[in-house]
């Protein structure tokens, strides 16, 4: 099973902050971006190359390896003013 959290303006929009997956074996993030933006519309901004992601609380690129147990998460970049 991999844990998967949204923060901030991606939880805003996808309306959760985290669900279960179950465990594909050899995945990476961005394939599990992928299975998501297959639920709909609103899980497309996982798509945008400025969202960031982290597992296990180690900020990674979409191309780091998923193992089962991890957890993955996708955040906005942060901004500020």
């Amino acid at each position: 099973m991999i844990q998967i959290k949204f923060f901030a303006s991606l939880r805003e929009s996808i309306g959760i902050s985290s669900l279960n997956l179950e465990y594909a074996g050899e995945s990476t993030v961005a394939d599990v971006a992928k299975e998501l933006v297959e639920r709909g519309e609103e899980w497309r901004l996982l798509e945008e190359r400025d969202v960031l992601c982290a597992v296990n609380q180690t900020l990674c690129g979409k191309d780091a390896r998923v193992n089962d147990g991890d957890e993955i998460a996708f955040f906005p970049p942060v901004t500020g003013g």
